[in-house]
């Protein structure tokens, strides 16, 4: 009871402190060019390729233990020649493995069963702004399972002082090839810094899910923290040495948009 009546006060201040910011420093607008702008250089740059380099947890639910972590990068190029000043082109191509809280060691099974890693060796996003609002479609998977997902229109941009803020909720529930239903819930946050912080990394996400966890974990949240480094070599060692000695499609982004057709057959 003591540590529940701690949890308790602790929730107050938190929500004492969300209100206070809610009304006093955050801002919530639709988009503009300026904002377009803003968010499509920060998510995928200008045409070099970007990591966005992740770190996490998995927990069961409801007791929240924390069963194993997770390690992945998200790689992505602004494609120029498809894009306009309204509408902008990502390629990219993200995986993420679970390591053992312990010893940090890559996870391939859990009890006996398969722990594949997260992996998609292309998605194909585009962002058009219309109006004051973003309308996002994103392409992923390959011959019969080829999905077209959106339009999605529930990114919000909001400016905390100087900070820029874009929040996604996303509600996914569609069959899956055994007859059951994938359904989920996850949520991004994603950060830009003010180049006046002087951060060595003003790019972040903050992602949350809440559904089926693999192996037959049963329901659980997966949450992880990810910022943006502008060269490979700027990844954690760990990592790098994950994805050239075992995932080297996901050192690079797709070159153009020729490979991602290629990839969709």
């Amino acid at each position: 009871m003591k540590n529940y009546s701690i949890f308790r006060q602790i929730a107050a201040v938190l929500l004492l402190f969300s209100l206070c910011v809610s009304q006093l420093d955050a801002r919530e607008h639709g988009f503009s060019p300026e904002t377009f702008r803003q968010w499509v250089d920060m998510r995928v740059g200008r045409g070099e390729p970007v990591y966005w380099y992740a770190i996490g947890t998995v927990y069961r639910s409801p007791d929240g233990e924390p069963l194993m972590s997770m390690e992945g990068v998200d790689v992505a190029r602004f494609d120029a020649g498809l894009s306009t000043s309204t509408k902008a082109h990502q390629l990219s191509r993200k995986t993420f493995i679970y390591r053992d809280l312990e010893t940090g060691a890559v996870l391939k099974e859990w009890q006996g069963k398969p722990l594949p890693p997260i992996a998609y060796p292309y998605q194909y996003i585009t962002y058009e702004l219309k109006g004051s609002s973003l309308e996002t479609w994103v392409e992923q998977g390959a011959g019969p399972r080829k999905q077209r997902i959106g339009p999605g229109r529930d990114l919000t941009a909001r400016t905390i002082g100087e900070t820029a803020a874009f929040s996604a909720p996303l509600f996914l529930d569609f069959p899956l090839p055994s007859g059951q239903r994938m359904q989920s819930f996850e949520h991004y946050d994603f950060f830009r810094q003010p180049d006046s912080a002087g951060l060595k990394h003003p790019n972040q996400i903050s992602w949350l899910r809440f559904g089926d966890l693999p192996a037959g974990l049963g329901k659980g949240v997966m949450h992880m923290l990810s910022w943006r480094v502008d060269r490979y070599e700027d990844l954690p060692e760990t990592m790098r040495r994950y994805l050239e000695t075992e995932a080297p499609l996901w050192l690079k982004p797709p070159a153009d948009i020729e490979e991602i057709r290629q990839l969709q057959q």
